[in-house]
């Protein structure tokens, strides 16, 4: 009797199918092998990170997982998501991993959506997904994944990238969540600050909201913003000025010298006064020089310059409000004169 042939085995490697009970060779699946290949560019766009869904609709079995992560090449981010390497991950990845832990209908909202869209210099403290009313919310330390009654399929952001929520309503919602009403302001002004939504965008959403705590306050900054403020210091200072009983000044004025145009923060143009509010931008190295220019520009066109920092309003405001005042009646008298 012939002696039964042995299986053929790639790389060492064989199996055996438990519903038959006979031994078929199993790939090894090396680094060089198409779906892995394919598995680690998908990665490379998404910060470097998979869900465990992609990998098997690419071709990538289980064990391979497993074994990518029990020798250190790979490790797990919760149960639905592996980094393809060890090292830290982006923001891009955090981004990707917690919308994949949320489940197939799961968006990146609020600041996270803001940040995903461009937003800089503002952390949210953590990564918000949501997910519809009765969806399953897959629990995890790392990422703030809740149910909300305002997900509706229309507020998903078109196009490439980590599935989002538009900047618009990304811009309401992380006002709503925000931690207190001065971090629900500043979000919604470095929003439009920063181009990433317009005032009319973000108002229209705000219509959607029936019942909040902060409905009334985010009316009046978008009124605000409408009205042409465009950073949290120049809401502060307009707010200040009418609770003085000061004339309101122009807001965003645009001017134009041989560098560009630029826009005066706040401008009295029948009394030739600029001020100039100062936020934490005007710290910057890059912008340094350019303040200085503009500033020299102004005074040289004959108009005065008062300056305003964030830090002066806080510490100091009645001697800055003073000398606001000051300025508006001496500049009143010169033009009377």
């Amino acid at each position: 009797m012939d002696e039964e042939a042995s299986p053929q085995v790639v790389g060492g490697v064989s199996a055996v199918d438990p519903a038959q009970g006979t031994v078929f060779p199993m790939r090894r699946w090396t680094g060089d092998d198409p779906g892995f290949v394919a598995a680690l560019a998908l990665a490379r766009e998404q910060g470097g990170v998979l869900s465990r869904r992609q990998a098997y609709e690419l071709g990538l079995p289980r064990w391979v997982l497993r074994r990518e992560v029990r020798q250190r090449r790979w490790r797990r981010i919760g149960n639905q998501v592996v980094a393809v390497h060890t090292g830290p991950l982006p923001t891009m990845a955090h981004h990707w991993a917690a919308v994949f832990s949320g489940g197939p209908r799961a968006l990146l909202d609020g600041a996270s959506a803001l940040v995903a869209a461009g937003l800089v210099r503002f952390e949210p403290d953590r990564v918000r997904v949501s997910v519809p009313r009765g969806a399953r919310v897959r629990r995890t330390p790392r990422y703030d994944i809740r149910q909300t009654r305002r997900w509706d399929r229309t507020d998903r952001q078109h196009g490439a990238g980590v599935p989002r929520t538009r900047p618009a309503v990304a811009a309401v919602r992380a006002a709503l969540w925000a931690r207190s009403d001065r971090e629900a302001v500043l979000v919604l002004s470095m929003a439009v600050q920063q181009g990433l939504a317009a005032p009319p965008a973000i108002g229209q959403e705000l219509l959607r909201v029936r019942r909040d705590k902060r409905r009334t306050l985010l009316h009046e900054v978008v009124n605000e913003l409408l009205d042409g403020a465009r950073a949290l210091g120049e809401l502060d200072v307009a707010r200040e000025l009418r609770r003085r009983g000061l004339p309101a000044p122009s807001r965003q004025a645009l001017r134009q010298d041989r560098r560009g145009r630029y826009y005066l923060d706040l401008y009295w143009p029948e009394l030739r006064l600029v001020v100039e509010v100062d936020g934490i931008h005007h710290a910057w190295a890059e912008n340094v020089v350019d303040d200085a220019l503009r500033q020299n520009d102004i005074a040289l066109s004959g108009d005065v310059v008062l300056r305003l920092p964030l830090l002066g309003l806080r510490l100091a405001p009645d001697d800055f409000f003073a000398q606001i005042a000051r300025a508006i009646r001496s500049r009143q008298s010169s033009m009377a004169a």
